[in-house]
């Protein structure tokens, strides 16, 4: 749990790191990284819910 907690924050700081180069650089390459970052961190984060939801319905039944 904490490790995911760890690479979860640090997925989004570095989206935030890559928006704020845009910000500074005015260079498109960076916001499209930081889209694709923020993506992939709520997906992984949108998969780690769903396993625990699911464990804890196996645990119901």
């Amino acid at each position: 749990m904490l490790v995911f907690r760890l690479v979860f924050g640090l997925l989004l700081v570095a989206s935030l790191l890559c928006f704020a180069m845009y910000i500074g650089t005015n260079q498109v390459v960076w916001r499209r990284r930081g889209i694709v970052v923020l993506k992939w961190t709520l997906v992984a984060a949108l998969g780690f819910f769903a396993v625990l939801i699911l464990e804890r319905l196996a645990l119901m039944l």
